[in-house]
């Protein structure tokens, strides 16, 4: 933020019952979500026993020569039944694990690459022994693939594990398979060997263990499967052209992790441990693909985390330091988490010290014998080395030490003897959960406060196709590189977080995701805050989500598609480590009331919490902020509701986060800024402050301080969002209408607003029913009526003269944003008012028709629906549970004398169509706000054309457009009887209702036809020209 900027005093934190319990000693370190972790349950080593589906085909295809041994368990009086002995099968790792490294400073080895190099130096290691028999005709030169001699000079590499075990005093040594994957042995062209080089490199480690455990049982040396970065990078492009190129997918890193680990845990591995980590996203790949494996097992195994900072920034080469490299991996529960490779211990210190700060697990160091030399040796001495690791343990910062690059055994054996005489790192207290994020850096969201000092995260709104219709054009024209200028801008503003939405049903939402989120990891100005990934189709926020090295939040799901998926979803999102947005709706539609708030949050986190086991800290309701001064009474308690629910949900679901979309609050007064914000101030002041709402998708540039709403705002502001006055939507309307002309007037150079006022009175009928109708004037609606009437020759001529006239003017107003929706609400009720004047004059003369006709106009039928101007079905599609525009539209043309059958939401094709007939009715209209609605109307017209139905089709709600309804839906059932027609808002769907029902219907179906012909054909031009 700019350094002008205005600092705000920051104000307290609304606080609960769970935020004053005190933290607790901790006993081990955060365990994993499984029973079998939770109760300690010891591997059998019998994997034999473990048949599943997927680790099967990785055995079926191993390249071993023969059948392997992949049983490692031990009798169970091989050694004595308390620590510090250790049998496998018997005894629990993670146990063991937690008592060795609280008791002592635990020990691991050295590099293995140093090893090897030495043993060259002092014999014969050339192409012909990395060959050896085995692979003497291998089509590429195998010389450098170190993990190959696990299998053609396993005495060389057990050798190498025996003296870190013997001369090093190593606990634990990590096992030969650093590149060993499908993606790493590419280079030689090796990738079907790759459960064979982790087999045997477990093994020949477990061979070597047991041996020297076998001479003192007292001292138990376990295997560490080593799983290396790989030489591809996920958050990185290899294209200086192309920032969204990539070399490799997440979903591939998982394949290549998963059969690595299945090759180790067969060879006896007994703890994993994903190691130097230069791109935090391959990692989390590595991660999912072992939570993958102990899911399908049912085993507890010890994981292990190590990252690498490649320079003095404290950075990873994908740009994140270590705190959020932390947070990011957080979620997979390591027992141990550190660093090692890249720096000395000495140039690691404040960076160690900085995790020790904030790891909640055990910490590790196994850094290089200092900083390469110019012929890229390692000159420190193992006294140099012990000396330079001093610091780590006088500050109690570690657990476990070893070394990387240019350690060899004498090394190791230096170290421990330095370490023996300090105790180990504790345990930091365990106290109240809380949200971490990260980006590049990390973000700890219950320490957030935003530049106007409340306790709350700013969710930057405008790379919201939504949200900016500068961005949607941006992303419709595929710039990219000026889309990242304004989430850089948003960063710049104050957002914490940015929120990434591509919805738009002319746009390849799944592509487009990934390809912004692609170049957006590469752009520190911009990944350095976590993103939010919005989307309304569940596979577009996952294909984001793997691109994401950091530690995100998905916005979002809800229960509306039932609690299966629901689970199912929430599931998926938790094994990513990514936190969520969880609207209020369910089966039944959108909470709206404070109660079907409360009661739609608490069972989602009911399920969340004890089904799911969703960490509570990574949830945030978002329990619905809907439009309040719309002018309709059911609406103007929606602040209320929101404000309340949020501190009831608050405590009742303990670490939960409360978001909402704070725009959606001031929609109806769209287009001055300055009363919006106004609004959001005291609306927020009050949520946050009183009711702990920590999290909102806002615009942080044009957000006030309370401070610096103006009084008579202010008052206005509290008297809406509160509804404390009948009168509430009048005044605010009338504010802005004031700050309106203000604004106008200051365009024009001038200080004030000076408007002219005419005497309405004194104009021609005509034109007082449209002033009438356009300020929502009631009061001289029914003598104005009455005088239109007697000049008129028939009362439906006033209805389809003056006063559809005066609609049209409001459509009109509105599009241009010159009306706001309560005044378009408050015209509607004018509107309603004439026609209710003229109906008992329409049915007199009907009556008299009847009986010039010889008929009884006595025997009326309840079911006639003659006197209306036509009758239209309203619904809101399947999958989508929003209804508050399509419930506007209803009044507005209730409000005109149109008949509304308004058959709810999340409705079936079968039940629209159904519904239709039932009814007869002459319109259908659709209506949804979430991109997956677009394919359901799609599929609607699609059947109306299969059915045979007749009816125009109308297409409305805040994802839909022109655009998409003349490319995606019209071509499957447009004709000139029934088109099928975009309505941009409630506003002009009078209009259009009854343009389609009225006698220039053809003329006005012909001029869509073909304005949805040109946009068609100019769509299809570009994508021709673009492929």
């Amino acid at each position: 933020m700019a350094a002008d900027k205005k600092e705000y005093p920051k104000e307290p934190r609304k606080l609960f019952a769970y935020d004053e319990v005190a933290p607790k000693p901790a006993t081990e370190p955060p365990l994993p979500i499984s029973d079998v972790a939770r109760n300690h349950v010891p591997n059998p080593y019998i994997n034999s026993n473990i048949t599943h589906e997927k680790i099967a085909a990785i055995r079926a295809k191993a390249t071993n020569p023969s059948k392997p041994n992949i049983d490692f368990a031990q009798p169970s009086d091989t050694y004595p039944s308390s620590f510090p002995h250790f049998v496998r099968g018997r005894d629990s790792a993670r146990e063991y694990i937690t008592s060795l490294f609280t008791s002592r400073i635990a020990i691991y080895d050295g590099a293995m690459g140093t090893m090897i190099q030495n043993y060259a130096k002092r014999n014969r290691l050339e192409e012909e022994e990395y060959r050896g028999d085995r692979f003497a005709n291998w089509k590429c030169s195998m010389k450098g693939n170190n993990d190959q001699l696990s299998i053609t000079q396993p005495h060389i590499i057990q050798g190498i594990y025996k003296e870190y075990l013997e001369v090093g005093g190593s606990d634990l040594i990590g096992t030969n398979t650093f590149s060993s994957t499908t993606i790493a042995m590419a280079d030689y062209e090796m990738e079907d060997y790759a459960y064979e080089l982790n087999y045997e490199g477990a093994r020949l480690a477990r061979q070597a263990c047991d041996e020297v455990t076998a001479k003192d049982p007292s001292k138990p040396r376990f295997v560490v499967g080593a799983i290396g970065p790989t030489n591809r990078t996920g958050s990185i492009s290899p294209s200086v052209e192309d920032p969204s190129a990539r070399n490799v997918t997440f979903d591939e890193l998982v394949e290549a992790y998963f059969e690595q680990t299945v090759g180790l845990m067969d060879g006896g591995a007994d703890i994993l441990m994903v190691e130097t980590i230069f791109d935090t996203l391959n990692a989390k790949a590595a991660l999912y693909a072992v939570g993958e494996y102990l899911e399908m097992t049912g085993l507890d195994i010890p994981v292990f985390v190590s990252g690498t900072l490649v320079d003095q920034s404290g950075r990873t080469l994908s740009g994140q330091t270590g705190e959020a490299f932390y947070a990011s991996i957080r979620h997979a529960k390591p027992m141990c988490v550190g660093l090692n490779c890249a720096l000395g211990a000495k140039h690691m210190t404040p960076f160690v010290e900085k995790l020790a700060n904030c790891v909640e697990c055990f910490l590790h160091v196994y850094s290089n014998a200092g900083l390469p030399n110019a012929m890229g040796g390692y000159d420190e001495t193992p006294e140099d080395m012990a000396e330079q690791n001093k610091v780590f343990f006088e500050n109690g910062w570690l657990n476990m030490v070893g070394g990387c690059c240019g350690s060899t055994p004498p090394h190791i054996k230096a170290i421990r003897e330095m370490s023996e005489s300090y105790a180990p790192r504790k345990l930091p207290d365990v106290g109240r959960p809380k949200m971490w994020l990260s980006g590049l850096e990390d973000l700890v969201v219950d320490d957030v406060h935003n530049h106007l000092g409340l306790p709350f995260l700013n969710v930057g709104e405008r790379c919201n196709i939504s949200g900016s219709i500068r961005f949607k054009k941006l992303m419709m024209a595929g710039d990219y590189a000026t889309a990242m200028d304004i989430a850089k801008k948003q960063v710049e503003d104050g957002a914490h977080v940015i929120d990434i939405n591509v919805d738009d049903g002319m746009l390849d939402g799944l592509a487009a995701m990934q390809k912004f989120v692609k170049i957006a990891v590469t752009e520190p100005e911009v990944s350095k805050v976590p993103f939010m990934l919005d989307a309304s189709k569940f596979e577009i926020v996952m294909a984001g989500l793997k691109w994401c090295q950091g530690k995100c939040i998905v916005n979002s799901i809800s229960l509306k598609v039932g609690e299966e998926l629901f689970k199912e979803q929430a599931t998926l999102l938790r094994k990513h480590g990514c936190a969520v947005v969880v609207m209020a709706f369910d089966e039944e539609g959108q909470a709206a009331t404070a109660e079907e708030k409360v009661r739609i949050c608490k069972r989602s986190y009911d399920i969340l919490v004890n089904e799911v086991r969703f960490p509570p800290e990574d949830i945030v309701f978002d329990p619905n902020v809907l439009t309040i001064g719309t002018g309709m009474e059911e609406h103007a308690n929606y602040g209320v509701d929101f404000i309340n629910a949020t501190k009831t949900i608050k405590e009742i679901c303990p670490y939960v986060k409360i978001s909402g979309g704070i725009s959606n609050l001031s929609f109806g007064f769209r287009g001055v800024m300055k009363i919006r914000e106004s609004i959001h101030s005291v609306f927020l002041q009050h949520a946050i402050l009183q009711s702990g709402m920590d999290v909102g998708i806002v615009n942080a540039h044009e957000m006030l301080a309370l401070s610096e709403v103006e009084p008579d705002i202010r008052v206005a502001s509290e008297n809406l969002v509160f509804n404390k006055t009948d009168n509430a939507t009048d005044v605010m309307l009338e504010l802005t209408q004031r700050e309106r002309a203000r604004r106008e007037a200051f365009k024009k150079g001038g200080g004030a607003a000076e408007v002219k006022q005419t005497p309405w009175r004194t104009l021609n009928v005509t034109k007082r029913l449209e002033h009438s109708l356009i300020n929502g004037i009631s009061q001289f609606i029914d003598k104005d009526v009455e005088e239109a009437r007697q000049q008129a020759e028939k009362p439906l001529h006033i209805i389809e003269g003056p006063l559809m006239g005066g609609m049209n003017i409001i459509g009109d107003l509105f599009g241009a944003g010159k009306m706001f929706l309560p005044q378009v609400i408050k015209s509607a009720r004018v509107m309603k008012k004439a026609v209710a004047y003229l109906i008992p004059f329409m049915e007199k003369e009907k009556r008299e028709k009847l009986i010039a006709e010889g008929k009884d106009p006595d025997e009326f039928d309840e079911n006639d629906d003659s006197n209306f101007a036509g009758k239209v079905l309203m619904a809101t599609v399947k999958g989508d549970v929003h209804d508050i525009g399509k419930n506007i539209v209803a009044v507005v043309l209730g409000c005109n004398n149109y008949k509304v059958y308004d058959i709810g939401v999340m409705c079936s094709c079968e039940k629209i169509l159904e519904k239709a007939k039932e009814y007869n009715v002459d319109v259908i209209g659709l209506s949804g706000l979430i991109t997956p609605s677009l394919d359901e109307m799609v599929d609607v017209a699609k059947e109306m054309s299969k059915g045979g139905f007749k009816q125009p089709l109308l297409i409305g709600g805040a994802t839909t457009s022109k655009m998409h309804t003349a490319v995606k839906v019209s071509p499957n059932y447009f004709t000139v009887e029934h088109p099928v027609i975009h309505v941009l808002d409630a506003s002009r769907s009078v209009t259009v209702v009854s343009s389609l029902l009225g006698e220039t219907k053809e003329d006005y179906v012909t001029d869509i036809m073909e304005e949805y012909d040109e946009v068609s054909t100019l769509i299809w031009n570009c994508v021709f020209l673009s492929h």
